[in-house]
């Protein structure tokens, strides 16, 4: 019976959050789109209190801005945004590993490596491009957790948050899935072996490196 996942029941709010986030991520609702409260509210069947938490929730993630006169609207796509963002993951990233690393058992190896099949066999399939992110974070974090470092931790996830919509893209249109495979599969040997300084300089390029292919794309998604 332990190993019957508990119910979770959500409140409307954060319904509401996950399908707007879903369709931001996904470019079914554009940079700069506005977001009509009674549109969203019509549409999810829901009232207009669920949808104005969740306008406030998602502002905190930065994917909308409140701005005068429009209202909320979908965050638009950003070179400096992408670079800022990338920068602070590879630096904050890099130092959380670098501490995780000497406090790793063979448990959490053993269970970074099952997520890491369910996130291969996920990126075989296009359908589940929507769980890519979430399921690339719990990799991570279970790597990241033998820090015990939870307040950095809560920084890094918000910085993924941020950065999803991007690594969406990079995934899909850059052909980064191969690459992000393998530097996994390495990364994840490096952390068994114990090896801080290749696992750290490995982490800090596979994160810069996305940034790079993640600039281009967007540079030219702007000019378009």
């Amino acid at each position: 019976m332990s190993n019957i996942p508990p119910i979770i029941h959500k409140t409307r709010t954060q319904l509401v959050v996950e399908a707007l986030r879903e369709q931001i991520l996904s470019g079914d609702i554009e940079g700069g789109e506005p977001l009509r409260q009674s549109a969203i509210a019509e549409q999810l069947n829901v009232s207009r209190i669920p949808v104005r938490e969740a306008l406030v929730q998602l502002e905190a993630e930065g994917l909308i801005n409140f701005e005068p006169h429009k209202g909320a609207t979908a965050t638009k796509l950003s070179v400096e945004q992408v670079t800022e963002l990338f920068e602070l993951r590879a630096m904050i990233e890099s130092d959380l590993l670098a501490k995780a690393i000497p406090n790793l058992t063979e448990q959490d190896i053993a269970d970074a490596e099952a997520v890491l099949v369910q996130l291969e066999l996920a990126f075989k399939l296009k359908e589940s491009v929507a769980s890519w992110s979430e399921i690339n974070t719990r990799f991570h974090t279970r790597l990241y957790k033998a820090a015990n470092r939870p307040h950095t931790l809560d920084v890094v996830h918000g910085l993924n948050t941020n950065c999803d919509r991007y690594i969406r893209l990079q995934l899909l249109f850059t052909g980064g899935i191969p690459t992000a495979e393998r530097e996994h599969r390495i990364l994840l040997e490096l952390c068994k072996a114990g090896d801080v300084e290749k696992a750290t300089a490995l982490l800090h390029e596979h994160i810069l490196s996305a940034a790079a292919s993640i600039t281009k794309l967007v540079e030219q998604k702007i000019k378009s």
